[in-house]
């Protein structure tokens, strides 16, 4: 896996921030952005976003945006990220792009245990056998790909606002999340962070963000040692 911020908005902090003081001020968000290049005003703009942000007020988070590219995942992974629908994804086209053989994620549980591994083989093997046969017959790639497993790699861009980010990783940094967009999600906050720790130093799993776990019997259990861990990231 391999997850990449490949651009976003131009200094995404100072826009936030903008916009959160318009509301307040009479000046118009024009000249608020403006005064904000100023580096001791924008440092005090920095806390009075963040206070925004605590108050509950994340709408103002919705006008910087930020775009990732992730490769390296399997098809399993990118159906359950597109369920987020506050979002643009472009993903590679298995109608355009032949597959490859041995691009395939292979869960750690089925790693762990050799029997499983073989049998998991196997039908992968099998599978890409058929696959290529199709091929040669002169079957689309758009009809071959009918074949093709969960398991298989693909890329894909993903763009959403700081607002929905936020949202994304309450759900997705959670131990309960499915491993693999578990690590991608936390892989995209890390990078949010380091681009704008101002939107993003508190956000994390909705243990970490609000003291508790929300899953009742379904916890994992571990909630201070992943408090730790986001508090580190």
């Amino acid at each position: 896996m391999e997850v990449k911020l490949i651009s976003h908005t131009p200094e995404p902090e100072r826009i936030c921030a903008a916009a959160a003081m318009t509301s307040s001020r009479k000046e118009d968000t024009a000249g608020i952005y403006e005064s904000l290049s100023n580096p001791e005003k924008m440092e005090k703009a920095r806390k009075l976003l963040k206070a925004v942000i605590r108050m509950g007020h994340t709408s103002v988070m919705e006008h910087a945006s930020f775009t990732f590219s992730i490769s390296g995942v399997s098809r399993a992974m990118t159906h359950e990220l597109v369920r987020h629908r506050i979002a643009s994804y472009t993903q590679q086209s298995q109608r355009y792009v032949k597959f490859e053989e041995s691009s395939f994620v292979t869960p750690q549980k089925i790693k762990e245990k050799s029997e499983a591994k073989e049998k998991f083989d196997s039908a992968l093997a099998s599978i890409m056998r058929t696959y290529g046969e199709l091929v040669e017959m002169g079957i689309p790639f758009e009809d071959a790909r009918f074949i093709l497993p969960n398991a298989a790699h693909t890329s894909i861009v993903v763009t959403m606002n700081a607002r929905e980010l936020c949202h994304f990783f309450r759900l997705r940094t959670c131990e309960r999340a499915q491993w693999e967009i578990r690590e991608a999600a936390t892989e995209m906050l890390r990078r949010c962070r380091k681009t704008a720790p101002a939107l993003f130093s508190d956000v994390g799993p909705s243990c970490y963000i609000d003291g508790r776990c929300p899953e009742g019997k379904l916890t994992c259990g571990r909630m201070e040692e992943i408090v730790q861990k986001f508090r580190g990231l």
